[in-house]
């Protein structure tokens, strides 16, 4: 009866679970966020602890949050009510940079990517299935029929907006994937009525656009950040070459391009060069002098409590992070607008790797690089096995952009 008796206090005592995230109790911070969706989606409120422990996530406690935690390997720890509120006083004390947000839905999640497409061409993708997150894969028809109003989140894959089929010309241009890539974007252009690859893709740009500044959150890396602002500041300008799209681009197109209606880059100057495998001046790629062993990028501090968007963003058990690279690995401060927050930065360099803005009633927010945990990634490479990376920090800033969506809106200070 004492034995009945003193588990059954434990258990009325116990009314919160705790998922911890820093780096020494935390086995498995990516499937992390997947039970954090999962509750979303079940229809319990999560609150995210916002610099406490590496960003902790707060559960009412229940068997089948404990169950789930234990099938899928992450760790968590049973709270009292007495010790759940010595944290939140400590998070809510004006002397902490701490803050808790309320999750409170589970955000539909769409990823723009064409059909064919295997979840590891692309991290996002990649992440979302380790990590046990839903998604729905859509592409330029479904975008142009307005799906996009169905997503609270959209994620855009190393996608060329340009119409210059990622400028592989040089390297891949008589490989057969690169053949039937053309052709299959050729014949889908024609199909929706375009007469141009590029003309389409703008299209489809401006319409993601929409979306973003209608409300939508928008995430993209790689050569997806700089071809959809190149693709936005190029409307009514023809920069393709002839291989591209088989007709001379226009006389002094540089001069054309109009700024203002790109998101997040300014001033860049184009690659005119279809040899050269590179959009602009916006990318680092052949600027940077740095070993790959001291290849690191450093998360910025902000306001838990003033500037709690960012602080969501840059949420890790490091603020130290190493660096990969990509078609565009990362961006030339001096083609930032000074109205877009840069979120890391690699100073050795004098590069911004992770940048966040507002565009309309929006956000997006550009991650330079295509797998960061695959260095150098190259045409035809292996995937990356994420069972071997289950705390990979470089992924974590990933999810921290799918949970973005679901917190609470507070006004943003920055």
């Amino acid at each position: 009866m004492f034995l009945f008796f003193l588990l059954w206090s434990v258990s009325v005592s116990a009314s919160q679970i705790l998922i911890p995230m820093d780096a020494d109790t935390q086995n498995n911070h990516l499937k992390a966020y997947g039970i954090t969706y999962w509750s979303l989606e079940n229809g319990t409120k999560v609150q995210w602890l916002l610099n406490y422990r590496g960003g902790a996530f707060l559960f009412p406690d229940s068997e089948a949050l404990r169950k789930e935690c234990q099938i899928r390997g992450v760790s968590f720890e049973v709270l009292s009510d007495h010790k759940t509120g010595e944290i939140l006083d400590e998070i809510n004390s004006p002397s902490r940079n701490m803050e808790a947000v309320l999750l409170e839905k589970a955000p539909k999640i769409a990823v723009y990517s064409p059909q064919g497409n295997m979840p590891w061409d692309d991290a996002v993708t990649m992440v979302l299935s380790y990590a046990e997150i839903p998604y729905e894969t859509i592409y330029d028809e479904e975008v142009l029929n307005d799906a996009l109003l169905l997503f609270d989140w959209l994620h855009l894959h190393h996608e060329d907006f340009t119409g210059q089929y990622g400028k592989f010309y040089r390297s891949y241009r008589t490989a057969p994937w690169y053949v039937e890539d053309k052709k299959k974007a050729e014949a889908l252009a024609a199909r929706l009525g375009y007469d141009k690859v590029s003309e389409e893709k703008l299209v489809v740009a401006l319409k993601i656009r929409d979306y973003v500044v209608g409300g939508g959150f928008m995430f993209a890396m790689c050569s997806a950040t700089d071809s959809f602002d190149i693709a936005l500041s190029a409307e009514d300008v023809d920069i393709a070459e002839p291989m591209f799209d088989g007709d001379p681009s226009d006389p002094d197109y540089q001069n054309k391009l109009n700024f203002q209606n790109s998101f997040a880059f300014t001033d860049f100057i184009l690659e005119r060069d279809p040899m050269v495998y590179e959009f602009s001046s916006i990318d680092m790629t052949n600027k940077r002098r740095i070993p790959m062993d001291a290849d690191y990028f450093t998360l910025m501090e902000f306001s838990a409590k003033w500037d709690p968007i960012p602080t969501m963003l840059t949420q890790n058990h490091t603020m130290l992070v190493k660096g990969f690279m990509g078609q565009t690995t990362a961006y030339d401060p001096g083609n930032i607008k000074p109205t877009v927050l840069v979120l890391g930065e690699s100073k050795i360099n004098g590069e911004a790797k992770y940048i966040h803005g507002i565009k309309g009633n929006g956000f997006f927010t550009f991650y330079g690089g295509h797998d960061p945990e695959d260095y150098q990634h190259m045409v035809g490479d292996p995937k990356t096995e994420l069972e071997l990376h289950p705390t990979s920090p470089g992924y974590r800033l990933i999810l921290n952009n799918v949970l973005f969506p679901a917190a609470k809106k507070k006004k943003q200070k920055t």
